[in-house]
């Protein structure tokens, strides 16, 4: 029983390690559409405040079509981010 619960332990990811993981994958994702690498941090911290401008007091999980969506929005509001 101690070597399964040792080998959860080992699997499970802390809420710090996948929020860590997620920050760069917002910015690989918003280098991918566009977005200069020495403005990747300000684009991403663009990103989560347009979260709330694009969908104000709405709640729930953001799919591909949100994202996308936000993306668009920054485009459009700070295209000084982009190449």
């Amino acid at each position: 029983m101690a070597k399964d619960q040792k080998r959860q332990e080992e699997d499970d990811v802390t809420l710090e390690e996948m929020s860590a993981v997620l920050q760069e994958m917002l910015r690989a994702a918003l280098y991918f559409a566009g977005v200069k690498k020495n403005k990747l941090d300000d684009a991403a911290d663009a990103y989560l405040d347009a979260i709330e401008d694009v969908f104000e007091d709405e709640d729930g999980m953001l799919g591909i079509d949100e994202i996308v969506k936000v993306v668009e929005h920054l485009k459009k509001t700070n295209p000084e981010f982009f190449k």
